[in-house]
């Protein structure tokens, strides 16, 4: 009966190690299908922001401070007066030099009244050719003399009007380096204070001559079509992750390599309204170099990375069987990877799910909504956030 028996148990087992499995559903997976359309080639590059225009305040003139006339960090426009020098020594000169013209005037005068008489008396033959010629030269003389005086006058004048320093650009002027009293000397290096425009304001990055050149081949080979010169804009991410909402625009792109870091640097053009964008600080700037019109693009979270190190997903075949297929990836743009080589048009690749299979499993393949899967990226922050309070 034993031997009898044992066998008959084991057929139960594997009946129902079989009925089980008929009976367990397949996984739910979610599952994009990949479909080629043009994107555009974005390119994340570091970079740092720099004024448009810097001018550092100096003396055009000699003397000492008597006011200052601004406050610092404050917005001024070209012609504001800044600093203002002690102008009484410069009023006394001009007073020296009109008081030199009025007399080198007197001179003409006198001047041109001898060539006159000379000239009549010349006229009459009642005086010698020399005399007059004399006389008419020395009218030259006094008129000459008059018109040295007019520019040292000017002159006076306007050593005058540099005893008020000005603003030379618009923008916002820093901290004052001198104050009240103080000596400043004319074409001292040591500037008064500095003043930076701006409004717009650029971000000079830099891109390796390496991709440069990929670029060019890419567009040469057509892989790649040319963005419109109108098109081109260029995006800022700031510090904290988030896009400046005003685009740029592309200026140059520098035609020698640096010898050292083997980059080119590149300039973009910012409006700056609000002064968001301050010098110095550091930014990474995104930049569209190319469309690609058959590009494959899928989730990030879809790239699985196998045991040595290459890139693969999993697949659903049309028999909904789960299978690995090894893919070669590009840049990570916008949550989505590009991949250049691996998958075709048509391809359903597992995006969620994954630990619910193995390869070689049967699956149930859903569409995969990225609304669905951000809302449950929310719900899961909050329940984390709640958790920790």
């Amino acid at each position: 009966m034993l031997a009898v028996t044992a066998p008959l148990l084991a057929g139960c087992d594997q009946a129902n190690t079989a009925t089980a499995a008929a009976q367990t559903p397949e996984p739910d997976v979610s599952v994009v299908t990949v479909k080629p359309q043009a994107r555009a080639m974005l390119r994340e590059l570091p970079g740092r922001i720099a004024p448009t225009r810097v001018a550092d305040v100096r003396p055009r003139v000699s003397g000492i401070i008597v006011n200052r006339m601004f406050h610092q960090g404050t917005e001024v426009e070209a012609g504001d007066p800044l600093y203002q020098l002690d102008p009484r020594p410069f009023e006394v000169e001009v007073q020296s030099t009109e008081a030199a013209l009025m007399r080198a005037k007197a001179v003409q005068e006198q001047a041109t009244l001898q060539a006159r008489r000379i000239a009549t008396l010349f006229a009459q033959k009642a005086t010698p050719e020399a005399e007059n010629e004399k006389a008419i030269a020395n009218l030259k003389q006094a008129e000459a003399d008059v018109q040295g005086r007019e520019a040292e006058v000017a002159r006076a004048k306007l050593n005058l009007d540099y005893t008020t320093i000005r603003a030379p650009i618009d923008g916002i002027v820093g901290a004052a380096l001198v104050s009240e009293g103080a000596l400043v000397v004319q074409n001292d290096t040591t500037s008064l204070a500095t003043i930076q425009q701006l409004d717009p304001i650029y971000a000079d990055f830099q891109q390796s001559v390496t991709e440069m050149n990929q670029l060019r081949r890419a567009f040469e080979s057509g892989d790649l079509d040319r963005i419109a010169p109108d098109a081109m804009k260029v995006r800022l991410v700031l510090d904290d992750g988030s896009i400046y909402k005003l685009p740029g625009k592309l200026l140059f792109s520098e035609a020698k390599v640096d010898a050292y870091t083997g980059q080119v640097t590149l300039r973009g053009e910012f409006p700056n309204p609000k002064r968001e964008l301050l010098p110095g600080m550091y930014v990474r700037v995104l930049i569209e170099q190319g469309i690609d019109t058959d590009a494959i693009a899928v989730p990030q979270q879809a790239i699985q990375r196998n045991g040595g190190g290459g890139s693969e997903v999993f697949v659903v075949k049309p028999d909904n069987l789960v299978a690995v297929q090894p893919v070669r990836t590009g840049s990570l743009q916008g949550g989505q990877w590009f991949v250049t080589d691996g998958l075709k048009a048509g391809d359903r690749v597992v995006v969620e799910g994954f630990q619910k299979f193995a390869a070689g499993d049967k699956v149930k393949p859903q569409a995969w909504r990225e609304v669905d899967a951000a809302a449950a990226g929310t719900l899961d922050a909050k329940h984390t956030a709640h958790a920790v309070r």
